[in-house]
């Protein structure tokens, strides 16, 4: 289940996710857009602007490859920007850090608390993608699951020692958005992107 390689064509995978299940509901617009999504403070609009923000920095890193630091920048996505054109803003972010994935050799490292490679900037593209197309479709009320091939290649990449099961739900549970057979919901969690 875990054979789905995390390249620029993960991420444009996740991104076909997202703008499938959330573009009907950024066309039609709406105050629903203003309520949580799901388990973050967020609202839904901020959180999908989030999502367009991380995986720009993660393109940013992967071009400029720093080995210490993040670059200084951040995205802003200008209030006055409805659901749809804040998608629009997540498609561009994705596609560039697609692009840069294309570009990018294997063993190019770029920071990520610590030498990150291009799988790793992948990968976190990808869970950020889903995991927050998750929370957004909890808020607007949306029927969605994220794909299991993605999922699984996301969660060995990040987690490697998660445990066994449905990889949807073990991803959920790793991010704390989840009970795992028994397990509690995570209060707090990391992913490692970094490689030695």
């Amino acid at each position: 289940m875990t054979d789905h390689p995390l390249n620029g064509d993960a991420v444009r995978a996740a991104l076909g996710e997202l703008t499938a299940v959330l573009g009907p509901a950024a066309e039609a617009g709406g105050t629903r857009w203003d309520a949580p999504a799901g388990p973050l403070e967020w609202s839904c609009r901020e959180t999908a602007a989030h999502i367009a923000h991380d995986l720009l920095a993660y393109a940013g890193q992967l071009a400029a490859r720093p080995d210490d630091r993040y670059l200084p920048l951040d995205l802003t996505v200008r209030p006055e920007a409805g659901p749809a054109e804040v998608l629009t803003v997540v498609t561009a972010c994705a596609h560039l850090l697609a692009t840069a994935l294309d570009a990018a050799p294997p063993e190019l490292r770029a920071y990520h608390y610590g030498p990150c490679d291009p799988a790793g900037f992948a990968a976190m593209g990808v869970t950020e993608t889903l995991l927050h197309t998750h929370d957004i479709t909890l808020g607007l009320g949306l029927e969605w699951r994220p794909p299991e091939r993605l999922a699984a290649a996301a969660l060995a990449r990040l987690f490697p020692d998660a445990p066994a099961g449905d990889p949807v739900e073990v991803l959920l549970w790793c991010t704390g958005r989840g009970e795992l057979d028994g397990r509690p919901r995570r209060s707090s969690w990391s992913w490692r992107a970094a490689v030695g």
